[in-house]
Parts: C-alpha cells; sequence; structure tokens
C-alpha cells in the first residue's frame, strides 16, 4: 500500500515537471524569432573563416590573403601561429599598379616571390582564366606575367620560370629574360588541348592543371587531349540581346567518345618534346600526373574506361621508358585521389579500399609493399601527409563513428597512433609546413566553425583563433530544433539518419514528413557537422510545423567498400528502395501523418526524389527535384561509367532506373527545376522528362531559370527559388484545412 502511494505520488511529480518544461519551451519558444529566407539568403547566418591560409617554410608562421571592405583593399598578411599576432604585410593592392583586388596568390618554393590573380574569369566548376602578376617580396617589384588572361601559372621550384596554359597552348616565362616561349602549337578550341584538362576530366578527376615541373625545373610533363571526335553540346545564352547567343563545348555523354589523350616530356634545355608510349598500360585515362623526388622519374596514374583498373607506372624520363609499380583492381571501380605522397628515398604512402576499408599503405620504389600503415573497419577520410623528421604520419578518419571525424598521427610503421582531436563531431586538420603545430577546425551540429591552434606532437590546444560564437548566441534568439542522429533498420541495414522535429514537437500529434537525401556514391549527408543554407531552411520548414528526415541508404559513403559499391551497374534501385522503405517505416509512427510525406534532392538527389514519387507512388504525396539528372544516358562517360559500365553493356541498368520509364505512375504532386545553362546536369535532363510527362498525361509543375548553371544562383535567382519551394512544400504537405498559404513576396 505505501508503495502505491509513492508510486503515486511519483507520477504526479513528474506529472507536473513534464508540464512546467512543456510551459517553458513553449513561452521560450514564443519569444524566439523565426528565420527567413531572406536571412538564410542574405549572409545572415554565415560563418567566419581563414581565407586562403598559407603556411610559411618556417613552420612559425602562415599568411592569410585578406580583404578590407571599408577601404577596397587586398593584402596578404603574415600571422605568427603561437601568439596569433600579425607580424607584417607581404603586400598590399593599394600599392600595385593594375590590382584593384587580389584574387588567389601562391609563393614561390623559396618564397621570394608571390603568383597574383586578379580579373579571375570563371569557366567552369574548378577552372578559370585570369590577369597574373609576379610580386618580389624584398624588391617589391611587379612583373606581369602575361597581357593576355591565362590559366594556371605555375613556378618552377627556384622561382626562376613559370609554366601556363594559354589558348589550349603551353607557355613557359623566363623571369630574369622576361622572354616567353611557346612550348606546344597544335592547340585548338574545340579540338587540342595541351596542359589543361577537357571538361569531363575537369568535372569527374577534379583537376584542371594538367601539367607539372620536375624537381629541378629542366622537364615540364603535360598530358594532350585531342577532342577531335568527342561529341559537342551546345547550349544558348539568353542573356539581354536581342538574340541569344550559344555556348558550344565538347561534352561525352555516357558510352561516347572521350578525349584520346597522351603524354609527353618537355626538355627545357634541349627544347625537344618526348612523347610517351603507355599503351601498353590501362590507358584509356591519365587522371594524374605528379613527378617523383627524383627529377628523371614521373609518375603516371592510368585507368581503364570502367576503371576499375589503376596502374601506377613510372616513367625514367632520361631513357623515356617505363615500368609498372602497382596495380590497384576493384570488381566495380578505383576511386583517384590526391593521397600519394612521395618520400626522401621515393618509396610513397597510398591509399587503397582493397582491405574492405579505405586505409594508408607504404611501398618501397619498386612498388613492394612495406607495410599497412593504418587498419581497421573505419575509413581514412584525408590524408595530411608525412613528417620527414619524426616519421609520423597525420591523417583523418571514422575511427570515432561515420558520422564523426577526428585527425590522427601514427608511426610509418603503423604503431603509436593518437588520436589528436579531443571534440566529438567534425574535426579536420591544417599542418604547417614543418608539422609542428596544426589549425584545427571543429564543428559539430550544434557548434559553428570553431578555429584553434594545436601543437602535433600530442594536440595539446595552444590557442583560439576564430570562434562563431557570435553566430551561436545570436541563433538562441530564433527557434532552432536539435538534429537528432539515429539509424534506421530498413533492407537489411542500419541506414545514418537524422530528424529534426518542430522546438514544439508534441508527439500526440500528427506531423507531415519532409525527407531529405543526396544518396550519390560515395557521399554522406548524415554528418554530426555544422550545417549549410539547406539547414536553415529545414529549420524554418519545421518551425512550420513539418518533421525533416535524411537517410544515407545503401550506396553512400563511409561505412566500407561493400555498403558503397553495392549499387554498382544499378544506380537508383537500390538507393530508391531504401528511401521509400525508409519512408514507409517513419510514416508508421504515431506522430507522422503517412499521408503526407514528401522527398527532394538537388542532381542526383533530383534524381532520386523524382525515382522516389514515381516507384513509391502509395508512399510520397509529393517531391521536388532540382537539376536532376532523369535518364544517366545523357551524363558524362567519366562519372557515369564508373558505377554503370556503358549504355551499350546495361543498357537495363540505365533504363529501368531512369525516371523516365516511371512517369505513367505519378500519382502526387511534382516540382521540377534546372537552369537552363547547366553545362553540367544538361537541361536536357529536365527537358526530356517533361514530355514524358507530358504524353503520359500527368500533371505536375516546372520552372526554368535562364541562364542559370547547376547551383542556380546569382542575384535574386536562389532566394527566388526557396520560396517557390516552400510555397509547393506548404502547399501540398501543410495541412488539409489550409492548403494554400501565402508567402510574402
Amino acid at each position: 500500500m505505501a508503495n502505491k502511494n509513492v508510486n503515486s505520488l511519483n507520477k504526479k511529480i513528474l506529472t507536473r515537471i513534464l508540464v512546467l518544461f512543456l510551459t517553458a519551451i513553449t513561452s521560450l519558444s514564443a519569444q524566439q524569432k523565426d528565420i527567413t529566407l531572406e536571412e538564410i539568403w542574405s549572409g545572415t547566418f554565415r560563418t567566419e573563416g581563414l581565407d586562403v591560409l598559407r603556411s610559411l617554410k618556417n613552420g612559425k608562421e602562415y599568411s592569410v590573403l585578406n580583404y578590407d571592405q571599408s577601404s577596397k583593399t587586398s593584402t596578404v598578411d603574415v600571422y605568427d601561429y603561437k601568439s596569433g599576432d600579425m607580424v607584417r604585410t607581404l603586400v598590399t593592392s593599394n600599392d600595385l599598379a593594375g590590382i584593384t583586388r587580389i584574387s588567389s596568390y601562391e609563393f614561390s618554393k623559396d618564397e621570394s616571390k608571390l603568383l597574383l590573380a586578379t580579373n579571375l574569369d570563371r569557366i567552369y566548376r574548378h577552372s578559370a582564366v585570369g590577369t597574373y602578376y609576379v610580386y618580389e617580396v624584398k624588391s617589391k617589384t611587379l612583373t606581369l606575367v602575361s597581357e593576355d588572361k591565362i590559366q594556371e601559372p605555375t613556378f618552377n621550384n627556384d622561382g626562376s620560370k613559370i609554366a601556363f596554359g594559354f589558348d589550349n597552348n603551353l607557355y613557359v616565362k623566363n623571369l630574369q629574360t622576361g622572354n616567353a616561349k611557346q612550348i606546344t602549337d597544335d592547340g585548338k578550341k574545340n579540338s587540342i588541348i595541351n596542359g589543361i584538362t577537357d571538361w569531363v576530366y575537369e568535372e569527374e578527376f577534379a583537376f584542371v592543371r594538367a601539367f607539372d615541373w620536375n624537381e629541378d625545373g629542366t622537364k615540364i610533363a603535360y598530358i594532350r587531349f585531342d577532342e577531335t571526335e568527342v561529341p559537342e553540346f551546345s547550349m544558348d545564352v539568353y542573356g539581354k540581346e536581342l538574340y541569344q547567343t550559344q555556348q558550344v563545348f565538347k561534352y561525352p555523354k555516357a558510352g561516347e567518345a572521350n578525349a584520346d589523350v597522351s603524354l609527353h616530356v618537355y626538355d627545357l634545355d634541349s627544347e625537344k618534346t618526348a612523347n610517351v608510349d603507355v599503351s601498353d598500360y590501362n590507358s584509356y585515362y591519365i587522371p594524374r600526373i605528379e613527378w617523383t623526388r627524383n627529377s628523371d622519374i614521373l609518375s603516371v596514374q592510368l585507368t581503364n574506361r570502367h576503371q576499375n583498373e589503376v596502374d601506377l607506372v613510372f616513367v625514367d624520363t632520361k631513357k623515356n621508358t617505363t615500368s609498372l609499380i602497382l596495380k590497384e583492381t576493384d570488381k566495380a571501380y578505383v576511386d583517384i585521389t590526391d593521397n600519394l605522397t612521395f618520400l626522401n628515398d621515393n618509396s610513397f604512402i597510398w591509399t587503397s579500399e582493397k582491405s574492405g576499408w579505405n586505409q594508408i599503405y607504404h611501398y618501397d620504389k619498386s612498388g613492394k609493399l612495406i607495410n599497412q600503415i593504418t587498419k581497421g573497419d573505419w575509413e581514412v577520410t584525408n590524408y595530411y601527409g608525412f613528417d620527414q623528421n619524426t616519421g609520423r604520419i597525420y591523417y583523418q578518419s571514422t575511427e570515432n563513428g561515420s558520422i564523426n571525424r577526428d585527425v590522427y598521427s601514427v608511426l610509418a610503421s603503423g604503431k603509436n597512433k593518437l588520436r589528436l582531436s579531443n571534440q566529438t563531431g567534425n574535426n579536420s586538420g591544417s599542418f604547417s609546413a614543418d608539422f609542428s603545430v596544426y589549425i584545427n577546425t571543429f564543428s559539430n551540429s550544434t557548434t559553428p566553425n570553431t578555429y584553434t591552434l594545436h601543437e602535433s606532437l600530442k594536440g595539446n590546444q595552444l590557442r583560439g583563433i576564430v570562434n562563431n560564437d557570435g553566430l551561436k548566441n545570436s541563433l538562441a534568439g530564433y527557434k532552432v530544433s536539435p538534429k537528432e542522429f539515429s539509424t534506421i533498420n530498413v533492407n537489411g541495414n542500419d541506414l545514418n539518419m537524422y530528424m529534426i522535429k518542430p522546438l514544439d514537437f508534441d508527439p500526440n500529434k500528427e506531423y507531415p514528413l519532409f525527407m531529405y537525401q543526396y544518396s550519390g556514391p560515395g557521399s554522406q549527408q548524415v554528418a554530426n557537422r555544422w550545417g549549410g543554407s539547406n539547414d536553415y531552411w529545414h529549420q524554418m520548414l519545421a518551425q512550420e510545423g513539418f518533421i525533416i528526415a535524411c537517410i544515407d541508404g545503401r550506396g553512400t559513403g563511409l561505412k566500407g567498400r561493400d555498403f558503397k559499391k553495392m549499387t554498382q551497374k544499378e544506380l537508383g534501385k537500390f538507393e530508391v528502395e531504401d528511401q521509400i522503405a525508409a519512408a514507409q517505416k517513419l510514416g508508421s509512427l504515431s506522430y507522422i501523418d503517412e499521408n503526407r510525406i514528401g522527398i527532394w534532392g538537388w542532381s542526383y538527389g533530383g534524381f532520386m526524389s523524382s525515382n522516389c514519387l514515381f516507384q513509391g507512388a502509395d508512399t510520397f504525396a509529393m517531391a521536388i527535384a532540382v537539376a536532376p539528372v532523369s535518364s544517366w544516358r545523357f551524363y558524362d562517360t567519366i562519372y557515369t561509367e564508373r558505377y554503370m559500365e556503358t549504355p551499350q553493356e546495361n543498357a537495363s541498368g540505365y533504363d529501368e532506373n531512369s525516371p523516365i520509364s516511371h512517369v505513367d505512375k505519378l500519382k502526387g504532386d511534382f516540382l521540377l527545376v534546372h537552369g537552363s545553362a547547366d553545362d553540367n546536369v544538361h537541361a536536357q535532363n529536365t527537358m526530356r522528362l517533361v514530355e514524358a510527362l507530358v504524353q503520359a498525361d500527368k500533371d505536375f509543375d516546372w520552372a526554368v531559370y535562364p541562364d542559370k548553371n547547376h547551383g542556380i544562383y546569382g542575384g535574386n535567382t536562389r532566394l527566388h527559388l526557396y520560396k517557390k519551394m516552400t510555397r509547393f512544400i506548404k502547399e501540398t504537405l501543410g495541412d488539409p484545412k489550409d492548403k494554400l498559404i501565402k508567402i510574402k513576396n
């Protein structure tokens, strides 16, 4: 009896506490402001960071490119690592004739010169042409590299010469004499490119400069691209004139001809070019070239069209001979990375998934394995470098959970591993030139980017550099809900998931569910890091009464090779099955309205959201697809064939998983958006999907943004797009009693 009375009393107390807690939350929520679209896209929630940081070779100082808005002045300033004090200004735009703003800068190896960029004109995602100057730090003299706008100017090691690209040819300028020599002469637009990558290499192998100086500056290796047989793609540019213009460029779609690539070495002393024969290897693509520590030995990474075999080949440029050093194979594909590092003895560090997880390996100069440095059922996510003095390797990994990142060091022997970061979330390191200290960038879902200085030996913090406490404090005045991380078991896998609920969430109510995903191979959206603009938008939707969920399904990254590569030859099959199953499972929860579930995504995510709505017609009530792939037949060779092989080899994989093939199943509401000048995922994808939907007599909404690329931004564009999407969400998933909710224009 006594126990019953106690239990009854406890229940009353707990009930009272719960009521008080909910009242407090409600009261607090009432005092907090709503996030608005205007604030999101005006930069109100922008984080502070460090712009274009370079570690000086003394290991004690670093330089930063600064810009003073009030005086419109660019400066390259040097700071002391340990004190954080600015110790000197290397150059200011106020003292430079012809330069109003410095866009970027690079040091010569001896740091006696700076290469300054200005007036950059963007070409594609990574490429640009610009005006470049060489600034002599000691004499404070400024030299124009070229009267023309050029690409990828690069010092040789002693800083006496600069190589650069112009009009598809390579040039070398002698900075002592001022003379520039053209070293290739067959460059031609949409035909031959020397030393600069074509569109598909730039986008999918993620590099632009396809030439490299050797150690002593006597030779330049470069890749030549013959685009003659690559089909042309054209886009109308509507502009502001009476007639539109056309942008025409070579774009190899899946199954079509790629550029014929070849390898060459130019000798500055003899002024002769040697052609390097790599036909004995998997040389369909040449995704990387890099000189070793030996000035006569060039390393080349080669791969076949399927990209499931990668040959690391050394070229003896004295003898013009080649030797296979290492071969990587995989039933699916082998990723190309920048993790190759040559040590003083020309042994090298290499990362590989051959154990089932991405790990670090050490090989001698002949390609013999010395040892596997890191081991475990987790992924190395970044390789920072090797300290020749201490023998320690620095890297980032998911050892503390797949949604987290930490910075580690380990001896080349694999022994004495140390976790250097000590906060749970996303940690990354930027190391000084001598590896004595590093800047740690930390964030998690509740902490914006924080920059701190640490000693590298044990990771001890030396000082704070930049925090975003101001933003964090400001956000305390807004309705911001926590990201709830968990896993959801569907189709036999525990998938990473986060959920954002309204701040005044009541488990006794029913809420509409709006899902977000990307889902591309090796990607990750569910991560314990500070979010971007979409996260603020999702918070805005949560404060409007929507539950947001994001699930990383099969095919996404950082959970091992098998999980990532199981979608091979079937892009869009297992990923779609997982999103539909997850939606159904979440829809069974008492607080989610199973009749009001939507999904959205951009690019690969748009491909997915379209497929989910069409194939999961009884699960999803609506979807938004922005810049989607509608058939992998329309996308480029390197990306698509890496995962799908060619359409000629795998027609069913392409067609059965294409949204176009499932338009007849559409029941819900669909919003389709594209930029007309998308050079990446062409608007053709949307136009063909629109035509298929029309012929299937399906009603839908769509919008095309003129002259906007894959990012769909510029001026008022992003704000307009997100207003449109917000309105669509409220009209289709909102309270059935109040479907048409007006958004202030």
